[in-house]
């Protein structure tokens, strides 16, 4: 299975890491770069599904339109489940920047559920 993560320059700078899984591509909005360090976790919001075809997606959204700004392909590659619950994502990354063992894992703080992206050991 492919991922992607795209560096979104719209309102307010931010990634979009997408995971194809279930005939599109989930995805997050990560305030902060993603990490590439064992430990450091970075906010994911879960934003909506994207056909898989936005996994090349490079260019200029025009504005007026939802997410208005340039996007550029920050990562990308493959990735192997390890496992999936409603609440926990273990996968691990085969990118060029982002390589190894990674969770996405719910949380409920702030307003309403998020999720935390974090780079574990093997």
């Amino acid at each position: 299975m492919r991922f992607v993560v795209q560096e979104h320059h719209a309102t307010h700078l931010h990634w979009d890491f997408r995971l194809e899984m279930d005939g599109v591509l989930k995805s997050w909005a990560i305030p902060k770069v993603p990490s590439t360090k064992i430990g450091i976790k970075r906010l994911a919001v879960p934003v909506e599904d994207h056909p898989l075809d936005y996994i090349s997606f490079e260019g200029v959204i025009p504005e007026g339109e939802y997410g208005a700004g340039t996007v550029k392909i920050w990562d990308s590659g493959t990735y192997e489940l390890e496992s999936r619950t409603p609440s926990k994502i273990v996968f691990r990354l085969l990118g060029k920047k982002m390589r190894g063992r990674y969770v996405l894992i719910q949380t409920k703080w702030g307003k309403g559920v998020n999720w935390l992206l974090f780079q574990t050991k093997e």
